[in-house]
């Protein structure tokens, strides 16, 4: 699914080639040269999950008669904070309870991925996954837990190097059954259940 089409990295340059001419720095010098079009190569890499729709990654499931949680934890994923572009990196933990029905281990990992490489919010990305899985498995339950680091706020703003981020999205089950929850946290912290 593709929502904005190819992107327009003729645009992208000469919007980048206008910045470098906002702050005071020559676009024409040696070392800034190829930058808007550097820029244009990372930007259509890194918002390459606006020309896709995730959920297809979840369309191959195996039937295997499995009904016991499924972790895969600490997929490192980066985005793109919409509120200034900059870079958040961190960790995504995702698990779900099948109804006999998995899917490959691989495809949650892109399904993260997928929302990852758009203009972002941690908080939409976390629950966009879940949903996701929840719609699109039919799990008896799923959660996902993402912890990053933005640095929005770590090299400008508030400028708080460290502080990490935490979000959650429980459904089914993993909402409704405190145990489940509990067990998927602890799994996801490394503990033995």
């Amino acid at each position: 699914m593709s929502r904005g089409g190819e992107i327009d990295k003729p645009r992208i340059a000469a919007a980048v080639r206008e910045i470098l001419l906002a702050i005071g720095e020559d676009p024409d010098r040696e070392g800034l040269q190829r930058t808007p079009s550097r820029i244009a190569d990372a930007y259509e890499e890194l918002f390459a999950g606006l020309r896709e729709d995730p959920r297809h990654h979840l369309n191959a499931t195996f039937d295997e008669g499995h009904k016991e949680m499924v972790v895969l934890r600490d997929i490192p994923f980066a985005s793109l904070c919409e509120h200034h572009l900059l870079p958040f990196t961190g960790f995504a933990h995702v698990g779900y309870i099948p109804r006999g029905r998995i899917v490959g281990l691989s495809k949650l990992a892109r399904l993260v991925e997928g929302y990852a490489r758009r203009p972002q919010v941690q908080e939409r990305l976390t629950s966009e996954i879940a949903d996701a899985l929840l719609e699109e498995l039919n799990p008896d339950g799923c959660g996902v837990i993402i912890d990053a680091v933005h640095t929005c706020m770590t090299i400008r703003g508030v400028e708080k190097p460290g502080a990490s981020m935490v979000t959650s999205a429980m459904r089914g089950g993993f909402r409704n059954r405190p145990e489940t929850r509990a067990e998927f946290i602890a799994i996801v912290r490394g503990g033995r259940t």
